[in-house]
């Protein structure tokens, strides 16, 4: 109930009221403590409290669900732990990490990242145990990817625009801070390039390479910024193994390699298309790692449900109930 209250918008404006500093905004233990929480009738807390109780049970079995089709994946494809693959190719007598590159394999990059070796022992190993090593451009795992242009943004006030968040709130049920971007204004590049579609990868591309979401049923039509790619699955048959395979270690040092830049570190659409996805030889728990990975993120939006029905009861009932 506590949880729910300080979750409302109610409770995160007296909470901010207690923030100080110019520049980093801090609150302190002693500024929570003070922070007046509404007494409720006993059975309207009770009910809140067993929503939220609910809400996380449904995130705990959603994560369950991650891990068991990560670690069907692992099985399938006899992957180690990703420490293994680190020291494979490095020269065993020098003082540093050092490694060699044929000019053959330059592919025309000249960054030693682009070439760390842990790429080619994760791609050796992932040859020999897969049916097949593809990539996300290959028709059967994608219908487009998608990197919107940078645009100058115009928000609007909530419930007149389109929800519109960033990298870092991709980890977020139901991200803090949200904006609103102005469809009048944006309605061209938000139905092309911007929208957001259930079972969609999302993949961030600037400054923080590599965090990788599945789009949940609740973000539908919501929209994101021009920092993250958007893989459109070709099917729901792939969606979820899609998924499962780029949030795992194995992944992250495939789509890192292609990072550039001197300041800020940027990857975009035509080397997303060129990170590798193995299709498993057993196709039946390729499939079953998909479907677990689909339930997992309905199980995110039922979670996500309840929490609103939790906030909107707590809202028309107590914060604010005609007297």
């Amino acid at each position: 109930y506590v949880y729910a209250f300080l979750k409302s918008k109610v409770g995160k404006l007296v909470v901010s009221s207690t923030q100080y500093g110019a520049v980093i905004q801090e609150i302190e233990p002693e500024h929570l403590a003070a922070i007046p929480i509404p007494d409720a009738p006993a059975l309207l807390k009770n009910r809140i409290h067993y929503l939220i109780e609910q809400s996380y049970a449904l995130r705990d079995a959603s994560n369950d669900l991650i891990d068991a089709a990560t670690a069907l994946l692992v099985k399938e494809l006899n992957l180690p732990p990703i420490g293994a693959f680190a020291p494979k190719f490095y020269e065993e007598d020098a003082n540093v990490d050092t490694f060699r590159v044929p000019l053959s394999r330059l592919a025309g990059r000249l960054e030693a990242s682009y070439h760390v070796p842990i790429v080619d022992a994760i791609m050796e190993h992932l040859e020999q145990n897969a049916a097949e090593v593809t990539t996300i451009g290959d028709p059967r795992i994608s219908k487009e990817v998608i990197l919107p242009g940078r645009f100058k943004r115009i928000y609007v006030d909530e419930g007149h625009g389109r929800v519109f968040i960033g990298g870092k709130q991709l980890y977020e049920l139901d991200p803090v801070n949200k904006k609103y971007l102005s469809n009048v204004h944006h309605g061209s590049r938000i139905s092309k390039q911007l929208e957001l579609h259930e079972n969609m990868t999302l993949v961030t591309c600037s400054g923080t390479i590599g965090k990788v979401a599945l789009v949940p049923k609740h973000w539908e039509n919501w929209t994101a910024n021009q920092h993250i790619i958007r893989i459109v699955p070709v099917s729901s048959d792939v969606a979820g193994y899609l998924y499962i395979f780029l949030a795992s270690d194995y992944a992250c040092p495939l789509i890192t390699r292609f990072t550039y830049g001197s300041v800020v570190d940027e990857i975009d659409d035509h080397h997303v298309r060129r990170i590798a996805i193995p299709l498993l030889k057993n196709r039946a728990a390729q499939q079953e790692i998909n479907d677990l990975a689909l339930v997992a993120n309905k199980k995110r939006y039922e979670a996500y449900c309840l929490e609103q029905d939790a906030l909107k009861m707590l809202n028309e009932n107590i914060i604010f109930a005609e007297r």
